[in-house]
Parts: structure tokens; sequence; C-alpha cells
């Protein structure tokens, strides 16, 4: 299959490698030299715009977005929706909010336009290895483009999840429960590391993955982040969010699931984004006043 192809990143870099490698043409769009380049080495199809890849494809035209969610997302789709015509497809691979999915769909329909939304999972590591894909799509739109899925994905990790923005969805509900299994994770290590009891934690992680009930892929990463230094003493206490993870809350309490893990674990990474968290500064200062507590003081002016 011959398709336009839109963001050479850490992720998109790689798949398209991936769909070359299968045989499919792919048109490579990127604004940076560097990316395009790079995808020319391995004998790509590059063009510097939009506008150009897409006088490159045959009717229907297939086209995938592999773009930061957000404003960039939001470009290339209204780049995209003049120069596209009834029949065309549209594929977001990227982490886009569900909500933004379903407006996109909609308006793209309003041409003809087929939006079709896929939750791509596996990082970077997935993306040159073989990804999870979670689409969002009709039937035969998601058999029509199967071949390309075939090609991205390891065996056996693609399936139609549903229609429009049911991809999207799948992969925050996907991101919000990593963020609580990671958080328990995080908690067990620090555990380990903090009794008084002599513990060796990469043999008990270990242990743990290679047949215990808690064993899993992000256990085995996590096993390889401790190998170099257990302690992480060079590693900064600062987790960021991507926003998957307050995509999903806030979905839950509109849809009132409770979600208590999942909340609690993104409430955590909000915590370790303070360094010096006014909260727990407001709670020290109250003790002083009602119960006569000592106040540690800050060296701040």
């Amino acid at each position: 299959m011959k398709l336009g192809f839109i963001g050479l990143g850490k992720m998109g870099g790689a798949m398209v490698r991936r769909l070359n490698n299968a045989g499919h043409e792919v048109v490579a769009v990127d604004k940076d030299p560097m990316a395009l380049e790079e995808a020319k080495n391995h004998n790509i199809t590059v063009c510097p715009s939009i506008e150009d890849a897409v006088g490159l494809l045959p009717l229907p035209r297939t086209l995938w977005v592999m773009t930061p969610p957000g404003n960039a997302t939001e470009q290339v789709i209204s780049t995209l929706k003049p120069l596209l015509s009834e029949g065309d497809i549209v594929v977001d691979g990227g982490n886009s909010d569900f909500r933004d999915t379903l407006r996109r769909g909609r308006s793209l329909g309003e041409k003809g336009i087929i939006f079709v939304d896929a939750g791509v999972s596996g990082g970077t590591q997935g993306a040159r290895e073989g990804c999870g894909l979670l689409v969002g799509a009709n039937e035969q739109v998601f058999a029509y483009l199967s071949p390309l899925f075939e090609a991205l994905a390891a065996k056996g990790a693609w399936a139609r999840v549903g229609n429009s923005a049911a991809g999207h969805f799948t992969k925050a509900v996907h991101n919000g429960v990593e963020y609580a299994l990671m958080q328990a994770y995080g908690e067990g290590y620090e555990l380990l590391a903090a009794s008084d009891i002599e513990v060796d934690v990469l043999a008990t992680m270990e242990a743990w993955q290679n047949g215990c009930s808690i064993r899993s892929h992000l256990l085995e990463k996590l096993i390889e982040a401790l190998t170099p230094d257990v302690s992480l003493k060079g590693v900064k206490g600062y987790a960021a969010d991507s926003g998957m993870g307050r995509w999903t809350v806030e979905e839950a309490i509109r849809l009132r699931v409770p979600t208590p893990t999942i909340s609690a674990a993104l409430q955590a990474r909000f915590r370790s984004q303070q360094d010096d968290s006014p909260t727990i500064k407001s709670i020290a200062a109250l003790r002083g006043v009602i119960g006569g507590h000592a106040v540690k003081k800050s060296e701040e002016k």
C-alpha cells in the first residue's frame, strides 16, 4: 500500500522503517531535515510539506499522522482537510485526547474523509520491534488498513476495539492502568530498599519476574532501570504526566466510575513535580500553631 506518513519523531521514524521493510511505499513528511535525511537513507520517499506528499498519493489516499497531541496534530488535521477528498483516510496514531478525536472525526466527515484513531503502545522499542495497536474504525475500513496494522504491530497485538475514538479512549485507559502499576511497583521498591532487614532488591525483583504472580513487562523494565544503580542516586524523583492519565480520571469522574488507584497514581505524579509542596508546608505551619509542634525552617528568603 502507498501512504503518506506525517511525523518522523522517536516513534514515527521507526514506524516508517517497519512499513518500508514490509513492502509498503511510504511518502514521509517532517519539518526536521535530519529526520527526512534519516528516512531517505532507508530508501523512503520524503517530502518537505504535507501538500507535496498528498500530491504523490493515489486515490483514495491514506495518511498516517504521528505528531504530538494538541496543537501539532490540530494543525496537521487542519492542513489536510482542504487537500483531501471523499473516501480518503486519515489515521491519527498519536496520543490524542479521545474527545478531540470525536470532534476531528465529525469535522473531516463533513467532506466524506474517513478518520481512524490508533492507540499505539510499546514505546520506542515497540515502534522498532512491533507495537500494540488499539484501532477505532468501522469494520470495512479496519479490514482495508489491516496490512498496515500487521506491519507495525507485534504478532497478535493489534485489534479493532470499536468505532471512532475507541482507539484513543482505550489507549488513555491503558495509560491510566500503567500509571497505577508503575506506582505500585515504585512503592514496593521503596519499601524493600528502606527495610532494616537486609534485602537484595534486584534479586527479589528478578525472582518476582521469573514466575511470581506480579511478573510483567513493566517489572522487567524496572529491573533494567535499576540494574546500573539500584539506589537510583542519579535520578531525580520527578515523574511527568503525559495527559492521558488526566483524561482517564476526568472521564471516570464524568461517568461516576470509581478509579481510586489510578487517581492516586496521577496525584502522586503531581506531587513529584513540586520541589516543596505548599500543602505539606501549610500542614507543618498549622501543626505549629495548634499544637506547638516544631516547624522545620526553609532556607528560602
